[in-house]
């Protein structure tokens, strides 16, 4: 049996071009990690490609959790946080399933985490210059000043505030309340973050190399940013108001 103290959680609509080539290229790595696949409902047949593996070859580190439709990032990464605190994975992640975050970085976060003895690591674009690959040009400026509008409004000093590429500790996911995470989209990474970071846990931005999908399609929309231009005035009356859960 392949053990490994570490999850990598993949969310997935409509990925049947990307979803074996993700899997298989992180398979392939030195360090064995195991995956967790939440589908929402994938109309494509990413599910079937997925339980396939699962049945062929895989069936002892590939897992999925299917969803009956598009519930929401957010919503998707909390189910799989919850997944992976009841099977015991000590570091657990975050990946988009388009190659967009190459599977070669995840060891350089999980050695952030294991090694250096950070709480979070996030695979960051920002946090030596602007590393992103195929974007356009308006894509890049609205995500970089993102970050930017991010840390003048709560004082929080991540470059990459939006980043979807992560490692977090256990403690991290037990000790944040999951339950009250309110944002679905762009605003979740950054709620997630913030709130690791008023709790006291150590975050380590990592620099990675963003490249835009090849194949299949984005599901980035306008409402997602303004979820996340609204949200962040929220997460800094939440820093001034809430009580966040101790550090244990």
């Amino acid at each position: 049996m392949n053990r490994s103290d570490s999850i990598i959680i993949i969310p997935t609509y409509n990925e049947k071009e990307n979803i074996e080539k993700i899997i298989r290229a992180v398979f392939a790595l030195e360090k064995c990690f195991h995956i967790l696949i939440i589908d929402d409902g994938s109309p494509d047949g990413t599910a079937a490609i997925v339980h396939g593996l699962i049945d062929k070859e895989f069936s002892d580190r590939l897992f999925i959790i299917e969803r009956s439709g598009k519930l929401g990032l957010g919503m998707a990464y909390i189910a799989g946080f919850k997944w992976a605190l009841e099977h015991d994975y000590d570091y657990v992640f975050e990946m988009d399933a388009d190659f967009s975050h190459d599977p070669k970085d995840l060891p350089r976060l999980y050695s952030a985490c294991h090694d250096e003895g950070y709480d979070v690591a996030i695979g960051s674009r920002y946090v030596s210059g602007v590393n992103v690959v195929n974007w356009p040009i308006g894509r890049v400026l609205m995500s970089y000043f993102a970050s930017r509008y991010v840390r003048m409004v709560t004082g929080f000093k991540v470059h990459d505030t939006t980043a979807g590429f992560k490692c977090y500790r256990r403690a991290v996911l037990k000790t944040i309340e999951l339950d009250k995470i309110r944002f679905k989209g762009y605003a979740f990474q950054i709620e997630m973050k913030y709130t690791a970071y008023k709790i006291g846990f150590k975050i380590k931005e990592v620099p990675v190399v963003f490249v835009n999908r090849r194949e299949g399609v984005s599901k980035m929309s306008g409402g997602i940013f303004g979820e996340a231009f609204f949200g962040v005035m929220r997460l800094r009356l939440d820093g001034w108001l809430r009580k966040y859960p101790k550090k244990p």
